[in-house]
Protein backbone atom coordinates (compact mmCIF):
# COMPACT_ATOMS: atom_id res chain seq x y z
CA UNK A 1 0.00 0.00 0.00
CA UNK A 2 1.19 3.21 -0.73
CA UNK A 3 1.27 6.53 0.44
CA UNK A 4 1.59 9.75 -1.35
CA UNK A 5 1.92 13.16 -1.19
CA UNK A 6 0.80 15.31 -4.27
CA UNK A 7 3.31 17.82 -3.27
CA UNK A 8 4.53 19.96 -0.56
CA UNK A 9 5.37 23.65 0.50
CA UNK A 10 8.34 25.33 -1.12
CA UNK A 11 8.54 28.43 0.78
CA UNK A 12 10.95 27.26 3.40
CA UNK A 13 10.55 25.79 7.29
CA UNK A 14 11.81 29.61 7.58
CA UNK A 15 10.58 31.72 4.47
CA UNK A 16 14.09 30.93 3.02
CA UNK A 17 12.53 31.40 -0.83
CA UNK A 18 11.15 34.68 0.23
CA UNK A 19 13.83 36.44 1.60
CA UNK A 20 16.08 34.69 -1.01
CA UNK A 21 13.74 35.96 -3.94
CA UNK A 22 13.60 39.35 -2.11
CA UNK A 23 17.55 39.21 -2.55
CA UNK A 24 17.80 38.10 -5.67
CA UNK A 25 15.39 41.15 -6.66
CA UNK A 26 17.11 43.59 -5.28
CA UNK A 27 20.21 42.75 -6.31
CA UNK A 28 21.84 41.65 -3.17
CA UNK A 29 22.52 38.27 -4.01
CA UNK A 30 23.09 36.78 -7.56
CA UNK A 31 21.29 34.11 -9.08
CA UNK A 32 24.11 31.08 -8.55
CA UNK A 33 22.99 32.33 -4.76
CA UNK A 34 18.99 31.91 -5.29
CA UNK A 35 19.25 29.05 -7.74
CA UNK A 36 21.40 26.64 -4.60
CA UNK A 37 18.49 28.37 -2.31
CA UNK A 38 15.78 26.62 -4.65
CA UNK A 39 18.35 23.27 -4.48
CA UNK A 40 18.82 23.16 -0.55
CA UNK A 41 15.02 23.57 -0.12
CA UNK A 42 13.79 20.84 -2.68
CA UNK A 43 16.34 18.54 -1.17
CA UNK A 44 15.19 19.19 2.61
CA UNK A 45 11.98 18.79 1.70
CA UNK A 46 12.56 15.37 -0.49
CA UNK A 47 14.55 14.04 2.85
CA UNK A 48 11.44 15.25 5.39
CA UNK A 49 8.62 13.47 3.06
CA UNK A 50 10.48 10.00 3.06
CA UNK A 51 11.34 10.52 6.69
CA UNK A 52 7.97 10.50 7.43
CA UNK A 53 7.08 7.81 5.80
CA UNK A 54 5.49 8.98 2.30
CA UNK A 55 6.78 6.45 -0.06
CA UNK A 56 5.07 8.45 -3.69
CA UNK A 57 7.34 11.32 -3.50
CA UNK A 58 6.69 14.22 -5.40
CA UNK A 59 9.45 16.06 -7.49
CA UNK A 60 8.65 19.32 -9.61
CA UNK A 61 6.01 20.57 -7.26
CA UNK A 62 9.00 22.95 -5.95
CA UNK A 63 8.58 26.60 -8.34
CA UNK A 64 10.07 29.86 -7.86
CA UNK A 65 6.99 31.29 -8.34
CA UNK A 66 4.40 29.46 -9.85
CA UNK A 67 3.93 26.52 -11.56
CA UNK A 68 1.49 27.13 -14.03
CA UNK A 69 4.41 30.08 -15.12
CA UNK A 70 6.51 27.26 -15.19
CA UNK A 71 4.50 25.14 -16.78
CA UNK A 72 3.72 27.99 -19.46
CA UNK A 73 8.02 28.50 -19.78
CA UNK A 74 8.71 24.59 -20.07
CA UNK A 75 6.51 24.59 -23.46
CA UNK A 76 7.39 27.96 -24.98
CA UNK A 77 4.00 29.63 -24.55
CA UNK A 78 5.90 33.30 -24.28
CA UNK A 79 4.58 36.06 -25.64
CA UNK A 80 6.25 38.01 -28.09
CA UNK A 81 6.62 41.05 -25.87
CA UNK A 82 9.46 39.50 -23.06
CA UNK A 83 11.38 39.16 -26.34
CA UNK A 84 12.16 35.55 -26.01
CA UNK A 85 13.76 34.05 -29.32
CA UNK A 86 14.07 30.57 -28.79
CA UNK A 87 16.15 28.41 -26.75
CA UNK A 88 16.88 28.22 -22.32
CA UNK A 89 14.30 30.74 -20.69
CA UNK A 90 16.35 33.20 -19.03
CA UNK A 91 15.48 34.01 -14.74
CA UNK A 92 14.83 37.76 -16.44
CA UNK A 93 12.45 36.92 -18.62
CA UNK A 94 10.33 34.70 -16.27
CA UNK A 95 10.46 37.17 -13.41
CA UNK A 96 9.41 39.63 -16.34
CA UNK A 97 6.17 37.05 -16.98
CA UNK A 98 5.44 36.86 -13.43
CA UNK A 99 6.58 40.86 -12.03
CA UNK A 100 6.74 42.97 -14.91
CA UNK A 101 9.65 44.68 -16.02
CA UNK A 102 10.43 48.53 -15.07
CA UNK A 103 13.91 48.53 -16.50
CA UNK A 104 15.26 50.42 -19.67
CA UNK A 105 15.88 46.80 -20.77
CA UNK A 106 16.29 42.95 -19.77
CA UNK A 107 18.46 40.61 -22.20
CA UNK A 108 17.04 37.18 -22.70
CA UNK A 109 19.29 34.87 -25.30
CA UNK A 110 21.60 38.38 -25.99
CA UNK A 111 18.82 40.38 -26.89
CA UNK A 112 18.02 43.58 -25.27
CA UNK A 113 14.02 45.27 -25.54
CA UNK A 114 11.30 46.59 -23.68
CA UNK A 115 12.88 50.01 -23.81
CA UNK A 116 9.68 51.05 -21.55
CA UNK A 117 9.72 47.78 -19.63
CA UNK A 118 6.72 45.23 -19.90
CA UNK A 119 3.89 44.21 -17.69
CA UNK A 120 3.52 40.90 -16.03
CA UNK A 121 1.20 38.10 -17.22
CA UNK A 122 -2.62 38.32 -15.55
CA UNK A 123 -3.02 36.83 -12.27
CA UNK A 124 -6.01 35.07 -11.00
CA UNK A 125 -6.93 32.78 -8.44
CA UNK A 126 -6.42 28.95 -8.26
CA UNK A 127 -9.95 27.58 -8.82
CA UNK A 128 -11.50 28.10 -5.63
CA UNK A 129 -8.27 28.40 -3.31
CA UNK A 130 -6.39 31.63 -2.29
CA UNK A 131 -3.31 30.64 -4.13
CA UNK A 132 -3.13 33.07 -7.09
CA UNK A 133 -1.34 31.76 -10.44
CA UNK A 134 -0.64 33.63 -13.51
CA UNK A 135 -2.65 32.99 -16.67
CA UNK A 136 -0.86 32.06 -19.89
CA UNK A 137 -1.18 33.35 -23.11
CA UNK A 138 -1.35 31.42 -26.02
CA UNK A 139 -2.37 32.51 -29.86
CA UNK A 140 -3.78 30.84 -32.78
CA UNK A 141 -0.06 30.93 -34.30
CA UNK A 142 1.34 29.25 -31.10
CA UNK A 143 4.43 27.44 -31.71
CA UNK A 144 4.92 25.09 -28.98
CA UNK A 145 8.23 23.67 -28.21
CA UNK A 146 10.14 22.14 -25.06
CA UNK A 147 12.31 24.81 -23.89
CA UNK A 148 12.72 23.46 -19.72
CA UNK A 149 13.19 19.79 -18.73
CA UNK A 150 12.62 20.89 -15.35
CA UNK A 151 10.82 18.07 -14.47
CA UNK A 152 13.54 15.62 -15.82
CA UNK A 153 15.66 17.43 -13.93
CA UNK A 154 14.72 17.43 -10.52
CA UNK A 155 14.08 13.70 -10.81
CA UNK A 156 17.21 13.75 -11.53
CA UNK A 157 18.59 15.85 -8.55
CA UNK A 158 16.29 13.67 -6.02
CA UNK A 159 17.75 10.80 -7.56
CA UNK A 160 21.07 11.61 -7.00
CA UNK A 161 20.14 11.92 -2.80
CA UNK A 162 18.93 8.48 -3.20
CA UNK A 163 15.20 9.17 -3.45
CA UNK A 164 12.87 8.38 -5.99
CA UNK A 165 10.38 10.40 -6.99
CA UNK A 166 7.14 10.62 -9.08
CA UNK A 167 7.67 13.78 -10.89
CA UNK A 168 4.27 16.26 -11.21
CA UNK A 169 3.03 18.31 -14.40
CA UNK A 170 0.59 20.28 -14.92
CA UNK A 171 -1.77 18.31 -16.98
CA UNK A 172 -1.93 19.63 -21.07
CA UNK A 173 -5.60 19.97 -21.04
CA UNK A 174 -5.82 21.90 -17.90
CA UNK A 175 -3.15 24.32 -18.75
CA UNK A 176 -5.04 25.04 -21.91
CA UNK A 177 -8.21 25.47 -20.69
CA UNK A 178 -6.56 27.68 -17.80
CA UNK A 179 -4.87 29.70 -20.50
CA UNK A 180 -6.21 33.20 -22.59
CA UNK A 181 -6.56 32.98 -26.03
CA UNK A 182 -5.01 35.74 -28.03
CA UNK A 183 -7.35 36.93 -30.21
CA UNK A 184 -9.70 36.02 -27.44
CA UNK A 185 -12.08 34.84 -30.39
CA UNK A 186 -9.79 31.70 -30.57
CA UNK A 187 -10.20 29.00 -28.24
CA UNK A 188 -6.61 27.82 -26.47
CA UNK A 189 -8.69 23.88 -26.60
CA UNK A 190 -7.73 23.76 -30.05
CA UNK A 191 -4.25 24.06 -29.91
CA UNK A 192 -4.22 20.75 -27.97
CA UNK A 193 -2.70 18.89 -30.94
CA UNK A 194 -0.13 21.33 -31.36
CA UNK A 195 0.76 21.10 -27.29
CA UNK A 196 0.73 17.29 -27.34
CA UNK A 197 4.16 16.35 -28.54
CA UNK A 198 6.04 18.60 -26.10
CA UNK A 199 4.12 16.16 -23.54
CA UNK A 200 5.05 13.25 -25.08
CA UNK A 201 8.91 14.45 -25.55
CA UNK A 202 9.00 15.45 -21.67
CA UNK A 203 7.08 11.96 -20.87
CA UNK A 204 10.15 10.12 -22.54
CA UNK A 205 12.82 12.02 -21.49
CA UNK A 206 11.21 10.89 -17.54
CA UNK A 207 11.00 7.46 -18.54
CA UNK A 208 14.88 7.65 -19.89
CA UNK A 209 15.88 9.45 -16.83
CA UNK A 210 14.38 5.90 -15.11
CA UNK A 211 10.93 7.54 -13.76
CA UNK A 212 8.32 4.68 -13.22
CA UNK A 213 5.17 7.06 -12.46
CA UNK A 214 4.23 10.29 -13.57
CA UNK A 215 1.88 12.47 -11.53
CA UNK A 216 -0.75 14.45 -13.91
CA UNK A 217 -3.18 17.14 -12.61
CA UNK A 218 -6.04 18.03 -14.47
CA UNK A 219 -8.28 19.82 -11.51
CA UNK A 220 -10.56 20.73 -14.61
CA UNK A 221 -12.45 17.14 -14.46
CA UNK A 222 -13.95 18.95 -11.08
CA UNK A 223 -15.42 21.20 -12.84
CA UNK A 224 -18.57 21.17 -15.12
CA UNK A 225 -17.30 20.41 -18.65
CA UNK A 226 -18.35 20.01 -22.65
CA UNK A 227 -18.34 16.73 -24.59
CA UNK A 228 -15.72 18.49 -26.83
CA UNK A 229 -13.36 19.15 -23.56
CA UNK A 230 -14.06 15.68 -22.35
CA UNK A 231 -12.98 14.40 -26.08
CA UNK A 232 -9.77 16.39 -25.44
CA UNK A 233 -8.99 13.91 -22.97
CA UNK A 234 -9.67 10.98 -24.67
CA UNK A 235 -6.86 12.48 -26.83
CA UNK A 236 -4.82 13.31 -24.99
CA UNK A 237 -4.56 10.15 -22.56
CA UNK A 238 -3.75 7.40 -25.55
CA UNK A 239 -0.86 9.47 -27.17
CA UNK A 240 1.01 10.26 -23.77
CA UNK A 241 -0.03 6.47 -22.57
CA UNK A 242 1.63 5.29 -25.15
CA UNK A 243 5.23 7.29 -25.17
CA UNK A 244 6.46 4.36 -22.62
CA UNK A 245 5.28 1.18 -21.34
CA UNK A 246 7.42 1.92 -18.29
CA UNK A 247 5.96 4.77 -17.59
CA UNK A 248 2.54 4.85 -15.14
CA UNK A 249 0.38 7.72 -15.64
CA UNK A 250 -1.25 8.60 -11.81
CA UNK A 251 -4.08 11.05 -13.44
CA UNK A 252 -4.66 13.74 -10.20
CA UNK A 253 -8.02 15.37 -9.53
CA UNK A 254 -8.84 17.78 -6.53
CA UNK A 255 -11.16 20.36 -5.64
CA UNK A 256 -14.44 18.59 -5.84
CA UNK A 257 -15.74 15.84 -7.05
CA UNK A 258 -15.42 13.95 -10.59
CA UNK A 259 -19.49 13.77 -10.84
CA UNK A 260 -20.41 13.69 -14.47
CA UNK A 261 -16.91 12.98 -15.53
CA UNK A 262 -16.26 9.88 -13.93
CA UNK A 263 -16.94 7.54 -16.69
CA UNK A 264 -15.20 9.49 -19.12
CA UNK A 265 -11.94 9.41 -16.97
CA UNK A 266 -12.11 5.64 -16.00
CA UNK A 267 -12.25 4.81 -19.29
CA UNK A 268 -8.64 7.01 -20.01
CA UNK A 269 -5.05 4.45 -20.27
CA UNK A 270 -3.97 5.62 -17.24
CA UNK A 271 -2.23 3.32 -14.40
CA UNK A 272 -3.91 5.11 -11.54
CA UNK A 273 -6.49 7.83 -10.27
CA UNK A 274 -6.55 10.13 -7.69
CA UNK A 275 -9.62 11.68 -6.16
CA UNK A 276 -10.25 14.04 -3.10
CA UNK A 277 -11.90 12.78 -0.46
CA UNK A 278 -11.84 15.53 1.71
CA UNK A 279 -14.16 17.84 -0.46
CA UNK A 280 -15.98 14.88 -2.04
CA UNK A 281 -16.37 12.44 0.19
CA UNK A 282 -19.69 10.99 -1.07
CA UNK A 283 -17.94 10.01 -4.92
CA UNK A 284 -15.99 7.27 -2.71
CA UNK A 285 -19.03 4.59 -3.44
CA UNK A 286 -19.74 5.69 -6.84
CA UNK A 287 -15.69 6.07 -7.84
CA UNK A 288 -15.35 2.27 -6.29
CA UNK A 289 -18.55 0.69 -8.68
CA UNK A 290 -16.70 2.03 -11.62
CA UNK A 291 -13.17 2.21 -11.62
CA UNK A 292 -10.91 -0.37 -13.32
CA UNK A 293 -9.58 -3.11 -11.41
CA UNK A 294 -5.86 -2.92 -12.99
CA UNK A 295 -5.80 0.93 -11.66
CA UNK A 296 -3.95 2.22 -8.59
CA UNK A 297 -6.85 4.33 -6.70
CA UNK A 298 -5.68 7.00 -4.71
CA UNK A 299 -8.01 8.33 -2.20
CA UNK A 300 -7.19 11.84 -1.16
CA UNK A 301 -8.64 11.34 2.26
CA UNK A 302 -6.23 14.13 4.38
CA UNK A 303 -7.18 17.27 3.49
CA UNK A 304 -4.10 19.40 1.92
CA UNK A 305 -6.39 22.76 2.26
CA UNK A 306 -7.20 23.00 6.49
CA UNK A 307 -5.22 23.00 9.47
CA UNK A 308 -7.47 21.04 11.71
CA UNK A 309 -6.15 17.41 12.88
CA UNK A 310 -7.50 14.54 10.99
CA UNK A 311 -10.34 12.11 12.62
CA UNK A 312 -7.79 8.87 12.25
CA UNK A 313 -10.57 6.73 13.40
CA UNK A 314 -12.98 7.54 11.61
CA UNK A 315 -10.90 7.25 8.15
CA UNK A 316 -9.28 4.03 9.42
CA UNK A 317 -12.95 2.92 9.73
CA UNK A 318 -13.26 3.52 6.27
CA UNK A 319 -10.86 2.95 4.86
CA UNK A 320 -10.42 -0.87 5.93
CA UNK A 321 -13.34 -2.10 3.65
CA UNK A 322 -12.20 -0.60 0.28
CA UNK A 323 -8.66 -2.14 1.14
CA UNK A 324 -9.99 -5.08 1.86
CA UNK A 325 -12.11 -5.35 -1.40
CA UNK A 326 -9.41 -4.02 -3.93
CA UNK A 327 -6.28 -5.31 -2.03
CA UNK A 328 -3.30 -3.04 -0.98
CA UNK A 329 -1.41 -2.95 -3.91
CA UNK A 330 -4.15 -1.36 -6.00
CA UNK A 331 -4.93 1.39 -2.89
CA UNK A 332 -2.57 4.60 -2.40
CA UNK A 333 -3.30 6.67 0.87
CA UNK A 334 -2.81 10.45 0.12
CA UNK A 335 -3.51 14.18 0.99
CA UNK A 336 -6.37 15.32 -1.16
CA UNK A 337 -4.17 18.08 -2.97
CA UNK A 338 -0.76 19.62 -2.79
CA UNK A 339 0.20 20.32 0.94
CA UNK A 340 0.98 23.78 -0.47
CA UNK A 341 -2.18 25.38 0.47
CA UNK A 342 -1.24 24.65 4.50
CA UNK A 343 1.90 26.10 7.09
CA UNK A 344 4.66 24.00 7.00
CA UNK A 345 5.59 22.72 10.72
CA UNK A 346 3.45 22.94 13.73
CA UNK A 347 6.40 22.40 15.50
CA UNK A 348 7.72 25.81 14.39
CA UNK A 349 5.08 27.99 16.61
CA UNK A 350 6.37 28.58 19.81
CA UNK A 351 3.43 30.68 21.38
CA UNK A 352 0.28 29.29 20.61
CA UNK A 353 -2.36 28.23 23.24
CA UNK A 354 -1.69 24.50 24.60
CA UNK A 355 -5.19 23.25 23.20
CA UNK A 356 -5.45 25.27 19.95
CA UNK A 357 -1.92 23.52 19.42
CA UNK A 358 -3.03 19.91 20.17
CA UNK A 359 -6.12 20.42 17.89
CA UNK A 360 -3.85 21.47 14.56
CA UNK A 361 -1.74 19.49 12.03
CA UNK A 362 0.37 21.59 9.13
CA UNK A 363 2.15 20.35 6.36
CA UNK A 364 4.73 18.13 8.18
CA UNK A 365 2.02 16.60 10.20
CA UNK A 366 -0.33 15.73 7.65
CA UNK A 367 2.79 13.46 6.40
CA UNK A 368 2.78 11.67 9.90
CA UNK A 369 -1.03 11.71 9.25
CA UNK A 370 -0.72 9.91 5.79
CA UNK A 371 2.26 7.60 7.30
CA UNK A 372 0.24 6.16 10.41
CA UNK A 373 -3.34 5.53 7.67
CA UNK A 374 -0.80 3.79 5.97
CA UNK A 375 0.74 1.75 8.59
CA UNK A 376 -2.89 1.13 10.27
CA UNK A 377 -3.95 -0.24 6.87
CA UNK A 378 -1.04 -2.67 6.13
CA UNK A 379 -0.38 -3.61 9.66
CA UNK A 380 -3.33 -3.27 11.73
CA UNK A 381 -5.26 -0.37 14.15
CA UNK A 382 -3.35 -1.82 17.06
CA UNK A 383 0.05 -0.81 15.35
CA UNK A 384 -1.11 2.46 15.21
CA UNK A 385 -3.30 2.72 18.51
CA UNK A 386 -1.52 5.31 20.69
CA UNK A 387 -1.39 7.78 17.69
CA UNK A 388 -5.02 7.13 16.79
CA UNK A 389 -6.49 7.63 20.60
CA UNK A 390 -4.68 10.61 21.02
CA UNK A 391 -6.07 12.06 17.88
CA UNK A 392 -9.39 11.21 18.43
CA UNK A 393 -9.23 12.54 22.43
CA UNK A 394 -7.92 15.99 20.89
CA UNK A 395 -10.89 16.32 19.13
CA UNK A 396 -13.26 15.27 21.46
CA UNK A 397 -11.96 18.14 23.16
CA UNK A 398 -12.20 20.47 20.72
CA UNK A 399 -16.03 19.63 20.27
CA UNK A 400 -16.45 20.78 24.22
CA UNK A 401 -14.34 23.48 24.40
CA UNK A 402 -15.42 26.43 25.42
CA UNK A 403 -12.66 28.16 23.47
CA UNK A 404 -14.88 26.97 20.50
CA UNK A 405 -18.19 26.39 22.15
CA UNK A 406 -20.27 29.33 23.32
CA UNK A 407 -23.29 28.27 24.99
CA UNK A 408 -24.57 32.02 24.48
CA UNK A 409 -24.38 31.28 21.09
CA UNK A 410 -25.96 28.27 21.15
CA UNK A 411 -29.02 29.70 23.07
CA UNK A 412 -29.70 32.37 21.02
CA UNK A 413 -29.18 29.55 17.82
CA UNK A 414 -31.66 27.41 19.05
CA UNK A 415 -33.79 30.84 19.83
CA UNK A 416 -34.29 31.34 16.11
CA UNK A 417 -37.70 31.11 15.04
CA UNK A 418 -39.10 31.19 11.50
CA UNK A 419 -40.59 35.29 11.79
CA UNK A 420 -37.09 35.82 12.43
CA UNK A 421 -36.41 34.82 8.62
CA UNK A 422 -38.83 36.19 7.05
CA UNK A 423 -39.33 39.80 5.73
CA UNK A 424 -42.09 42.60 7.28
CA UNK A 425 -42.39 44.19 3.95
CA UNK A 426 -41.72 43.39 0.50
CA UNK A 427 -38.96 43.63 -1.68
CA UNK A 428 -40.57 46.93 -3.52
CA UNK A 429 -41.17 48.81 -0.43
CA UNK A 430 -37.33 48.24 0.95
CA UNK A 431 -36.15 49.00 -2.30
CA UNK A 432 -38.01 52.17 -2.18
CA UNK A 433 -36.67 53.53 1.40
CA UNK A 434 -33.24 52.55 0.80
CA UNK A 435 -33.41 54.22 -2.74
CA UNK A 436 -34.76 57.24 -0.41
CA UNK A 437 -32.50 57.38 2.29
CA UNK A 438 -29.30 57.15 -0.10
CA UNK A 439 -30.35 58.89 -3.13
CA UNK A 440 -27.67 57.01 -5.29
CA UNK A 441 -28.09 57.21 -9.12
CA UNK A 442 -29.34 54.20 -11.51
CA UNK A 443 -25.51 53.05 -12.02
CA UNK A 444 -23.61 54.39 -9.12
CA UNK A 445 -20.22 54.42 -9.76
CA UNK A 446 -17.37 53.54 -6.75
CA UNK A 447 -13.81 52.36 -6.87
CA UNK A 448 -14.64 49.37 -4.37
CA UNK A 449 -11.62 48.66 -2.42
CA UNK A 450 -7.88 50.05 -1.64
CA UNK A 451 -6.10 53.26 -3.29
CA UNK A 452 -2.44 52.75 -4.49
CA UNK A 453 0.16 52.90 -1.57
CA UNK A 454 2.20 55.92 -2.85
CA UNK A 455 6.13 55.96 -2.01
CA UNK A 456 5.13 58.61 1.10
CA UNK A 457 2.92 56.33 2.26
CA UNK A 458 5.92 53.89 2.25
CA UNK A 459 8.28 55.76 4.01
CA UNK A 460 5.48 56.86 6.88
CA UNK A 461 4.63 53.72 7.42
CA UNK A 462 8.41 52.26 7.69
CA UNK A 463 9.23 55.54 9.64
CA UNK A 464 6.49 54.81 12.21
CA UNK A 465 7.65 50.90 12.55
CA UNK A 466 11.34 52.11 13.09
CA UNK A 467 9.89 54.42 15.48
CA UNK A 468 11.38 57.69 14.38
CA UNK A 469 7.26 58.57 13.34
CA UNK A 470 5.38 58.64 16.29
CA UNK A 471 2.17 56.76 16.57
CA UNK A 472 0.16 60.49 16.88
CA UNK A 473 2.20 61.61 13.58
CA UNK A 474 1.68 58.73 11.51
CA UNK A 475 -2.26 58.60 12.43
CA UNK A 476 -2.23 62.29 11.72
CA UNK A 477 -0.91 61.57 7.80
CA UNK A 478 -2.82 58.80 7.46
CA UNK A 479 -5.58 60.99 8.16
CA UNK A 480 -4.38 63.40 6.14
CA UNK A 481 -4.15 60.82 2.87
CA UNK A 482 -7.56 59.75 3.73
CA UNK A 483 -8.72 63.08 3.46
CA UNK A 484 -7.48 64.16 0.26
CA UNK A 485 -8.77 60.90 -1.35
CA UNK A 486 -12.03 61.55 -0.24
CA UNK A 487 -12.07 65.04 -1.52
CA UNK A 488 -10.48 63.57 -5.09
CA UNK A 489 -13.49 60.71 -5.41
CA UNK A 490 -15.69 64.16 -5.02
CA UNK A 491 -13.99 65.75 -7.23
CA UNK A 492 -14.47 63.23 -10.02
CA UNK A 493 -18.39 62.81 -9.46
CA UNK A 494 -18.05 59.29 -7.67
CA UNK A 495 -20.97 58.28 -5.69
CA UNK A 496 -19.98 55.95 -3.63
CA UNK A 497 -16.56 56.76 -1.36
CA UNK A 498 -14.40 54.40 0.16
CA UNK A 499 -11.45 55.95 2.69
CA UNK A 500 -8.44 54.19 0.53
CA UNK A 501 -6.92 52.06 3.14
CA UNK A 502 -4.22 53.82 3.62
CA UNK A 503 -3.66 52.13 6.94
CA UNK A 504 -3.62 48.60 5.14
CA UNK A 505 0.13 46.89 3.79
CA UNK A 506 0.02 43.51 3.13
CA UNK A 507 -3.59 42.05 3.25
CA UNK A 508 -2.62 39.25 5.17
CA UNK A 509 -0.68 40.66 7.72
CA UNK A 510 -2.72 43.71 8.54
CA UNK A 511 -5.86 41.26 9.11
Amino acid sequence: LSVASLGFPRIGRHRELKFALEGFWSGKITESDLLETGRKLRAENWVLQRDNGITQIPSNDFSFYDHVLDTAVMVGAIPAAYGWKGGDVSLATYFAMARGSQSDSHADCGHAHHSHGVAALEMTKWFDTNYHYMVPEVSEEQVFALTSQKPVDHFLEASALGIHTRPVVLGPVTFLKLSKARPSTSKPLDLLAKLLPVYEELFRRLAAAGADWVQVDEPILALDLTEGERHAFTVTYPALAKVSPGLKIMLATYFGALADNLDAVVALPVAGLHVDLARAPEQLERVLSVVRADQVLSLGVIDGRNIWRADLAAMLERLEPVVASRGADAIEIAASCSLLHVPIDLELEKGLDADLKSWLSFATQKLGELSTLGKGLAQSEDAVREIVNGASQAIAVRASSPKVTDPLVQGRIADIDTAMISRKSAFDMRRQIQADAIKLPLFPTTTIGSFPQTSDVRKARSAHAKGTLSYGAYEAFLQKETGAAIRWQEEIGLDVLVHGEFERNDMVQYF
